[in-house]
C-alpha cells in the first residue's frame, strides 16, 4: 500500500475503534485481536493489499518497537503502587530475572533438540520470546497508580523488568554464533552484559526518576513555577535516561522502567505518601506558603494519559503490521508446536518454579503461569539481532517462529483473558 492508503487504513480504523469502544468492552475479546485481524484480512495471507517484511524492513521495525516499548515501560513503572517494599516486590523480581532464565533454558533446549537450531540460534529464540509484554496486555494489568491488585502488580511488574532483563540472553545468543565477545569462559559476557548492564541501568533509572521529582518539586514548592509541561517532563526523562543508559553501555528499557518508578515513588515523599506520617505531609504542603497549602504537582499521573494513548497508537499500526507479515503457510506445525510449548509447559513451568518459595496464592501462580503475553518487545528483540548481523537463514527462522507465537499470543491470550480476569474477580469478592 503507498502512503495515503496508509492514511485511510490507519485513520479509519481509528475513527471506528473510538466509536464502538463501548460495544468491544462488552465483548469477551480484546481490541488487539481485532487489529490483528484486519491486517490478515488486509495482508498477504486474504486480500494481499499490502505486505511488510521484517527481514527488508527491519530498520523501520526496530525504531517502531523501540518507541512502543520505551513508552509502555514508562507507564507501567508510573504506576507501581507505593512504597516499594521487598516483600511486595519479591515475586515479580522472581519472575523477571529467574522465570526468565528457565523460560529461556527450555526455549533454548527445545529449539535446539527439536527445531534442530545452532546453539546459538536457541538461546536468541529464547531470549526474544522470553519476555512477557507491557503493550499487549493492558487486561491483566494495573490500570491506574491507586490499584493495588496484587496478581496485576505482578505481571506489570514483571512485564516492566523481563524486557530488560532478557538482554543478556540475547547478548550470550550473539556471543554463541561470534557476532559478540563473550570473554575467556564468558567472564566478559558475565561481568559487563548481566553485572554491570542491569545494574548500571537500574542506577541510572532511579537516579533520573529521583532528580526530575526532586527539581519539580523544588520549582513549585520553592519558587512557585507552574504551567509546567508535563507530557514533555515525561518524554524528556525517557529519552534522557535512555540515551544516558545506552552510551554508558547499559540496558535501557531497565533505565526507563525504573526512572519512572522512581518519579512516582519520590513525587509521593512529597505528596503524601501512606507510610509518611500525616503531620509530616501536612508540613511539607505548608512549608513557605504561609497558611495556605500548595497542591502537589505530580508529574507522574499528569503525563500518564498521554503515554497511554501514544501506547494505544503504537498498538494499532504494529499489530496491523503484524497481521500483514503473515502468509498461509506461516502456520507450519513446526511453528505452532513451539508455540504451544512455549505457552502450555515454558511458561507455566518457569513461574511455578521460581514461585515455590513465596506465599504468593495458587490461584495466581496459575494465572501468572498463563498470562506471560508476548508481544512488542519480542518484535524488538527480533529486529535488534536481525540488525546485529544475523544471517540471513537464521533471520528468517526466527521470524518465523516469532511471528507465529506473538500472532498466537493475541488470541489465545485475548481471547482468554476478559472471561479469567472476570471470573477471579468474582471468587475474590
Amino acid at each position: 500500500m503507498d502512503s495515503a492508503t496508509w492514511f485511510l487504513v490507519i485513520g479509519g480504523l481509528l475513527f471506528a475503534m473510538g466509536v464502538i469502544t463501548p460495544i468491544i468492552k462488552k465483548l469477551p475479546i480484546t481490541s488487539s485481536i481485532i487489529y490483528l485481524a484486519i491486517g490478515i484480512l488486509l495482508g498477504p495471507m486474504i486480500l494481499g493489499l499490502f505486505h511488510f517484511n521484517p527481514l527488508k524492513e527491519s530498520v523501520l521495525l526496530e525504531i517502531l518497537t523501540e518507541v512502543a516499548v520505551l513508552i509502555s515501560l514508562f507507564a507501567a513503572g508510573v504506576k507501581m503502587p507505593v512504597p516499594v517494599t521487598f516483600a511486595r516486590w519479591r515475586a515479580p523480581i522472581l519472575l523477571a530475572f529467574f522465570a526468565m532464565t528457565v523460560s529461556v533454558g527450555l526455549v533454548t533446549l527445545f529449539a535446539y533438540y527439536m527445531l534442530g537450531l545452532p546453539l546459538g540460534a536457541a538461546v536468541l529464540l529464547g531470549a526474544i520470546v522470553a519476555p512477557t509484554d507491557p503493550v499487549l496486555a493492558t487486561d491483566v494489568q494495573i490500570r491506574q497508580p491507586d490499584d493495588h491488585d496484587r496478581f496485576r502488580f505482578i505481571l506489570t511488574c514483571e512485564a516492566g523488568m523481563n524486557d530488560g532483563s532478557a538482554f543478556p540472553f540475547i547478548m550470550l545468543g550473539l556471543g554463541l554464533l561470534g557476532l559478540h565477545e563473550l570473554g575467556n569462559f564468558g567472564l566478559q559476557w558475565l561481568l559487563v552484559d548481566v553485572l554491570w548492564a542491569t545494574g548500571g541501568g537500574i542506577a541510572i533509572g532511579v537516579a533520573g526518576g529521583t532528580s526530575l521529582a526532586y527539581l519539580v518539586d523544588r520549582m513549585h514548592r520553592r519558587h512557585g513555577v507552574t504551567g509546567l509541561l508535563d507530557d514533555f517532563l515525561g518524554l524528556g526523562l525517557i529519552g534522557t535516561v535512555y540515551g544516558l543508559s545506552v552510551l554508558c553501555s547499559t540496558w535501557g528499557f531497565l533505565a526507563v522502567f525504573f526512572a519512572a518508578v522512581a518519579l512516582r515513588q519520590t513525587e509521593l515523599r512529597f505528596t503524601g505518601n501512606p507510610a509518611v506520617p500525616q503531620q509530616e505531609t501536612q508540613n511539607k504542603m505548608l512549608e513557605g506558603s504561609g497558611d495556605h497549602p500548595i497542591s502537589p504537582h505530580q508529574v507522574s499521573r499528569a503525563s500518564l494519559v498521554f503515554k497511554e494513548h501514544l501506547e494505544r497508537l503504537s498498538e494499532v499500526l504494529l499489530v496491523l503490521i503484524i497481521g500483514g507479515t503473515l502468509f498461509l503457510d506461516s502456520w507450519s506445525w513446526r511453528a505452532l508446536g513451539f508455540a504451544l510449548f512455549l505457552f502450555a509447559l515454558a511458561r507455566p513451568l518457569s513461574v511455578l518454579t521460581c514461585l515455590l518459595g513465596t506465599r504468593t496464592p495458587w490461584r495466581i501462580r496459575g494465572m501468572a503461569g498463563w498470562f506471560g503475553v508476548r508481544g512488542i518487545g519480542s518484535l524488538y528483540y527480533l529486529m535488534y539481532v536481525i540488525q546485529y548481523g544475523v544471517s540471513e537463514e537464521i533471520s528468517l527462522e526466527l521470524i518465523h517462529l516469532t511471528l507465529v507465537v506473538v500472532a498466537l499470543s493475541i488470541v489465545v491470550h485475548g481471547i482468554s483473558v476478559k472471561p479469567v480476569m472476570k471470573r477471579f474477580g468474582r471468587r475474590r469478592e
